[in-house]
């Protein structure tokens, strides 16, 4: 086991790196990705603009759903949630 990976285990994190769906939000949608794949310079700038308070995926559960996908195809290269979030995991495996 290397050293990282004895380091994310000790934090809890290497589970979560394994399991992508698991990743944190602010992870998943970091500065880069959110600059290169929508129109703000942060998922916090992104989420600030819909009004939305989304850290975690259970806060992306309580959106309305029709609310939620009208600003992410306005404010995106994406239709809707589900191609936003199946884009972030494939990179962040990458």
């Amino acid at each position: 086991m290397s050293f990282d990976d004895l380091l994310k285990d000790l934090k809890g994190e290497k589970e979560n790196a394994d399991n992508p769906a698991q990743v944190p939000l602010s992870q998943l949608f970091n500065d880069s990705f959110m600059r290169r794949h929508t129109r703000h310079e942060s998922f916090a700038a992104f989420n600030e603009k819909g009004k939305f308070e989304v850290t975690t995926y259970e806060d992306v559960d309580q959106i309305p759903e029709e609310l939620f996908e009208r600003h992410i195809a306005r404010e995106t290269n994406f239709k809707n949630w589900d191609e936003m979030l199946n884009t972030a995991q494939k990179e962040h495996t990458a």
